[in-house]
């Protein structure tokens, strides 16, 4: 089985709530912690926040950059490793990150074989068909010479993390002109995929946007 699981938020990441979707705890879990994110980030605040964080967890991780790394490297890297979870930062910097490593390919062959993938704000970005939605923001200045926003492809969406009521106008706008979904996450919901299941979970709503118009916005009962 693939599990997949997206965040907004890095607080989600140390809930136990995401255990019961692993095949083991995040406690008894092995996890390389991606940092790439971050080297493109200028927000040195939220860089130091998010080791910060990793640091007071109580699994075992080790912090890895995929950055100038060959398919080997990432493959021995991975080999003996439980959880993948990648972190937020520059989308556009990882991205590129990803492609000059074959990072991607070695994900998709992974997957099936048990790796589960924890994708965090630009982690999760990187895991729809497209980033184009990191261009809808005037914050996104340094592209880092990315013009094709292809993606990984790992889930059959696109995704707005940190999603405020305010942004959905915008979303419906931009919606016509895409073949996909485009899936939201406030910053108390994480979407589990696992195979061709998708579950939300969290606080709020469930909103999917669609060619113009918000599909579906119905309430849910799994908290985090």
């Amino acid at each position: 089985m693939k599990t997949i699981i997206l965040t907004s938020k890095d607080d989600q990441i140390t809930t136990t709530e995401f255990d019961e979707f692993l095949p083991k705890p995040l406690s008894a879990s092995r996890v390389l912690y991606v940092t790439t994110g971050l080297k493109g980030s200028s927000d040195l605040v939220y860089a130091d926040q998010q080791k910060q964080i990793m640091q007071r967890l109580n699994f075992s991780y080790t912090e890895y950059d995929i950055s100038n790394k060959s398919k080997e490297d990432l493959k021995k890297a991975l080999s003996n490793i439980d959880v993948v979870y990648v972190v937020g930062g520059s989308t556009f910097y990882l991205l590129k990150a990803v492609r000059e490593s074959g990072f991607d390919e070695v994900i998709k062959e992974l997957l099936p074989k048990g790796l589960v993938y924890i994708g965090l704000s630009a982690g999760a970005y990187i895991a729809c068909p497209s980033i184009i939605m990191k261009t809808w923001s005037s914050r996104n200045s340094n592209q880092f010479g990315i013009t094709d926003f292809t993606a990984m492809n790992l889930v059959p969406f696109l995704l707005k993390a940190h999603y405020e009521p305010e942004m959905k106008k915008l979303l419906e706008e931009k919606s016509k002109n895409l073949d996909l979904d485009i899936r939201v996450l406030n910053n108390e919901q994480a979407l589990i995929i696992r195979d061709e299941k998708i579950q939300l979970i969290g606080g709020g709503d469930e909103i999917i946007i669609y060619n113009g118009n918000t599909l579906l916005h119905t309430s849910h009962t799994h908290k985090l």
